[in-house]
Protein backbone atom coordinates (compact mmCIF):
# COMPACT_ATOMS: atom_id res chain seq x y z
CA UNK A 1 0.00 0.00 0.00
CA UNK A 2 1.09 3.41 -0.84
CA UNK A 3 1.60 5.96 2.24
CA UNK A 4 1.70 9.48 0.13
CA UNK A 5 1.17 12.84 2.65
CA UNK A 6 0.34 10.10 5.73
CA UNK A 7 -2.82 8.76 3.52
CA UNK A 8 -3.01 4.99 2.54
CA UNK A 9 -3.59 5.29 -1.14
CA UNK A 10 -5.93 2.02 -2.25
CA UNK A 11 -3.84 0.03 -4.39
CA UNK A 12 -6.22 -1.56 -6.96
CA UNK A 13 -7.69 2.25 -8.12
CA UNK A 14 -5.92 4.14 -11.03
CA UNK A 15 -3.13 6.41 -10.12
CA UNK A 16 -5.21 9.69 -10.88
CA UNK A 17 -8.14 8.40 -8.81
CA UNK A 18 -5.85 7.37 -5.74
CA UNK A 19 -4.47 10.53 -5.61
CA UNK A 20 -7.71 12.37 -4.80
CA UNK A 21 -7.63 10.73 -1.13
CA UNK A 22 -5.56 13.23 -0.66
CA UNK A 23 -7.35 16.04 1.00
CA UNK A 24 -6.20 19.47 -1.11
CA UNK A 25 -5.85 17.11 -4.29
CA UNK A 26 -8.73 16.89 -7.17
CA UNK A 27 -9.20 15.88 -10.14
CA UNK A 28 -6.87 18.52 -12.20
CA UNK A 29 -4.35 18.39 -9.53
CA UNK A 30 -4.29 14.92 -10.36
CA UNK A 31 -3.81 14.88 -13.52
CA UNK A 32 -1.25 17.58 -13.44
CA UNK A 33 0.96 15.61 -11.03
CA UNK A 34 0.29 12.32 -13.57
CA UNK A 35 1.11 14.61 -16.25
CA UNK A 36 4.52 16.04 -14.56
CA UNK A 37 6.14 12.72 -13.43
CA UNK A 38 4.93 10.78 -17.43
CA UNK A 39 2.69 8.26 -15.44
CA UNK A 40 0.37 6.79 -17.90
CA UNK A 41 -3.25 7.41 -16.94
CA UNK A 42 -4.59 3.72 -16.94
CA UNK A 43 -1.88 2.42 -14.62
CA UNK A 44 -2.79 1.10 -11.51
CA UNK A 45 -1.36 2.18 -7.87
CA UNK A 46 0.32 -1.25 -6.81
CA UNK A 47 1.67 -1.34 -10.59
CA UNK A 48 4.04 1.64 -9.59
CA UNK A 49 8.03 1.06 -8.22
CA UNK A 50 8.82 2.41 -5.23
CA UNK A 51 11.29 5.30 -6.77
CA UNK A 52 7.47 6.52 -8.88
CA UNK A 53 6.27 6.61 -5.68
CA UNK A 54 8.88 8.69 -3.94
CA UNK A 55 9.15 10.73 -6.83
CA UNK A 56 5.34 11.82 -6.39
CA UNK A 57 5.63 12.26 -2.84
CA UNK A 58 8.27 14.86 -3.54
CA UNK A 59 6.57 16.77 -5.89
CA UNK A 60 3.52 17.18 -3.54
CA UNK A 61 5.71 17.93 -0.67
CA UNK A 62 7.28 20.64 -2.98
CA UNK A 63 4.41 22.08 -5.01
CA UNK A 64 1.18 21.40 -3.20
CA UNK A 65 -0.29 22.66 0.49
CA UNK A 66 -2.37 19.05 1.56
CA UNK A 67 -3.43 17.60 4.13
CA UNK A 68 -2.26 18.42 7.59
CA UNK A 69 -1.08 22.32 6.58
CA UNK A 70 -4.15 23.01 4.31
CA UNK A 71 -6.63 22.35 7.10
CA UNK A 72 -4.81 24.25 9.44
CA UNK A 73 -4.73 27.34 7.04
CA UNK A 74 -8.32 26.71 6.41
CA UNK A 75 -9.59 26.26 10.16
CA UNK A 76 -7.06 29.64 10.48
CA UNK A 77 -8.76 31.73 8.16
CA UNK A 78 -12.30 30.63 9.27
CA UNK A 79 -11.33 31.76 13.08
CA UNK A 80 -10.06 35.23 11.30
CA UNK A 81 -13.42 35.82 10.31
CA UNK A 82 -15.49 35.00 13.18
CA UNK A 83 -12.55 36.97 15.30
CA UNK A 84 -13.12 39.88 13.26
CA UNK A 85 -16.81 39.57 13.80
CA UNK A 86 -17.44 40.22 9.89
CA UNK A 87 -20.42 38.91 8.43
CA UNK A 88 -19.10 35.13 7.05
CA UNK A 89 -17.64 35.55 10.53
CA UNK A 90 -21.12 36.12 12.28
CA UNK A 91 -22.61 32.80 10.00
CA UNK A 92 -20.01 30.50 10.91
CA UNK A 93 -20.55 31.14 14.46
CA UNK A 94 -23.89 30.95 14.12
CA UNK A 95 -24.08 27.93 12.13
CA UNK A 96 -26.21 29.02 9.08
CA UNK A 97 -24.83 29.12 5.60
CA UNK A 98 -22.19 31.61 4.75
CA UNK A 99 -22.44 32.08 1.35
CA UNK A 100 -26.11 33.60 0.85
CA UNK A 101 -28.02 30.92 0.79
CA UNK A 102 -31.83 30.81 1.85
CA UNK A 103 -32.46 29.34 5.31
CA UNK A 104 -36.36 30.11 5.32
CA UNK A 105 -36.75 26.52 3.57
CA UNK A 106 -33.30 23.96 3.23
CA UNK A 107 -30.08 24.84 4.81
CA UNK A 108 -30.50 21.84 6.70
CA UNK A 109 -26.94 20.53 6.51
CA UNK A 110 -25.71 23.58 7.90
CA UNK A 111 -28.77 24.25 10.59
CA UNK A 112 -28.78 20.56 12.06
CA UNK A 113 -31.83 18.64 12.38
CA UNK A 114 -35.51 20.56 12.49
CA UNK A 115 -36.34 21.08 15.89
CA UNK A 116 -40.07 21.50 16.64
CA UNK A 117 -41.95 25.00 17.96
CA UNK A 118 -44.27 24.34 20.60
CA UNK A 119 -47.78 25.67 19.72
CA UNK A 120 -46.79 27.06 16.03
CA UNK A 121 -50.00 25.99 13.60
CA UNK A 122 -50.45 27.29 10.12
Amino acid sequence: MARIAGVNIPTQKRVEIGLRYIYGIGPSKAKEICGKLGIAAERRVHSLSDEEVLRIREVIDRDYHVEGDLRREVAMNIKRLMDLGCYRGLRHRKGLPVRGQRTHTNARTRKGKAKPIAGKKK
